[in-house]
């Protein structure tokens, strides 16, 4: 594999540790090399291809439980990921030859593929629902609620959040462009409701009014944006798929544009928020 921006070779030493290389621009496939008896957990669906090496087991939750854990943790793992809007069901890929074997997961929307070891974060990640992608085995799926009710009724994302537990690498999908910020503590970013693809859990997020009156309704941008306050990073998307398909779906004469990921009050919260 290539060495590169978007890929990365293991280090020595360190545990749970894989190789991966992240590959094309605005169609991306992340493609990640296991030694023998390593494994790699992805969401449903998501496989490009794999060698022949590479068993594939499908597993009810996240797996990150192991062989060892409980019907009840695996059914309560299987709960989460449901709220999230994943599926009951996970596929761990386990390379079960000898030398290198290699397996391939993409994207089901144009975006970007974000890599990012948890271990450097803390060990937690919060992001918008769908993120996951594919992770090395044992990264854990759970949820994060939104604490402020005005948050959870307008802030694009609803009162559930995916959030991500572990100490390996996990791969993210983020619609469109990707940006990294570094909140220094009391910086303050404001950001489109949609446009929130995943922060640190010392960020604090909340709304604030987006102007006056006329620039509320006459603005484009809807009643609030998204405040993220550090200390922490910040990953903002440039493009959210439910921007992307009220495009498509106002192309195809079914009516006007989703510019936001939506709100859990249908229209009316639509509307306030920027996304009619």
């Amino acid at each position: 594999m290539t060495n590169g921006p978007w890929s990365h070779h293991r280090s020595s030493g360190m545990a749970d540790d894989i190789d991966f290389e992240i590959k094309g621009q605005e169609l991306q496939f992340v493609e990640i090399e296991l030694d023998p008896g390593e494994s790699a957990v992805a969401e449903a669906g998501a496989l490009v291809w794999k060698d022949a090496a590479v068993g594939m087991t499908t597993v009810f939750g996240d797996g990150s439980g192991g062989a060892g854990g409980g019907f009840m943790d695996k059914l309560l793992g299987a709960g989460k990921r449901l709220v999230t809007g994943e599926s009951l069901f996970t596929t761990v890929f386990t390379h079960n030859g000898s030398g290198k074997a290699r397996v391939a997961f993409a994207s089901p929307t144009p975006g970007s593929i974000l890599p990012i070891r948890l271990d450097q974060l803390g060990g937690t990640l919060i992001c918008q629902k769908d993120s996951f992608l594919c992770a090395a085995k044992g990264v854990s799926i759970g949820i994060a609620f939104q604490r402020r009710i005005m948050t959870g009724l307008f802030g694009g994302e609803g009162f559930v959040m995916q959030k991500l537990d572990g100490d390996g690498w996990v791969f993210v999908q983020m619609g469109g462009t990707v940006i990294e910020r570094e909140l220094a503590a009391g910086e303050e970013l404001h950001v489109d409701t949609g446009c929130i693809a995943a922060f640190t859990p010392s960020v604090e997020f909340d709304l604030i009014a987006a102007g006056g009156v006329k620039s509320m309704l006459f603005g484009g941008e809807g009643a609030f944006f998204a405040r993220l306050r550090g200390p922490g990073k910040v990953w903002v998307q440039s493009l959210p798929f439910a921007r992307l398909a009220g495009r498509m779906l106002a192309a195809a004469g079914g009516g006007g544009q989703n510019r936001g990921e939506g709100s859990v009050l249908g229209g009316l919260g639509d509307l306030i928020g920027g996304n009619r």
